[in-house]
């Protein structure tokens, strides 16, 4: 069973997604989590606290991701690009907070603790591919793509007709030291 902090994330994350910002407003919130605003008050008491709860959720989804990432059977990079393509298997709801928090990053009171949340997320994710890549070139190439597919995600945009990730992994692995499955 959910707790009610968490239903409060979830439906705060939500609003944000499917509305912006400017629908996720703390009644809002209280309703869509089923909970009272006094529910909501004892574990957000105000809106910044929302937001610093959302940002708290983002990293540890993500520091959880880095550690599938670095532990994954088929090798980081593999791990990085499947989970960052459209369609792919979705790691524990990175991809919804991440996409919630990009929501609210735009003038937004908290816009530096949005950016330091995000440049952390960016920095657990480079650390595992280089935990499998030597070259840090090499490791950002692999974060960028994987940034591009996430994009996509992200956005909805379809991969190219006719290729997909396992076409990338494949010509990666002719050119680069990167983990056979």
């Amino acid at each position: 069973m959910t707790g009610a902090r968490d239903r409060v994330l979830d439906a705060y994350e939500t609003l944000l997604i499917d509305h912006g910002p400017g629908a996720a407003t703390l009644d809002a919130v209280a309703a869509a989590a089923e909970v009272s605003k006094g529910g909501l008050l004892y574990h957000f008491a105000s809106k910044d606290a929302l937001v610093a709860g959302l940002l708290d959720r983002l990293r540890e989804r993500s520091a959880a991701d880095a550690d599938a990432i670095r532990t994954s059977p088929d090798g980081a990079v593999a791990y990085y690009l499947r989970t960052s393509a459209p369609g792919g298997p979705v790691p524990g709801g990175v991809t919804r907070s991440y996409l919630a928090v990009l929501r609210i990053s735009e003038g937004s009171a908290t816009g530096q603790a949005i950016r330091d949340a995000l440049a952390e997320v960016d920095a657990d994710a480079f650390a595992a591919l280089r935990a499998e890549l030597d070259d840090p070139v090499l490791a950002w190439l692999a974060q960028l793509v994987g940034d591009g597919l996430y994009l996509r995600t992200l956005t909805g945009t379809p991969l190219p007709p006719g290729l997909g990730v396992e076409d990338l992994l494949a010509r990666l692995r002719q050119h680069f030291p990167v983990a056979d499955p």
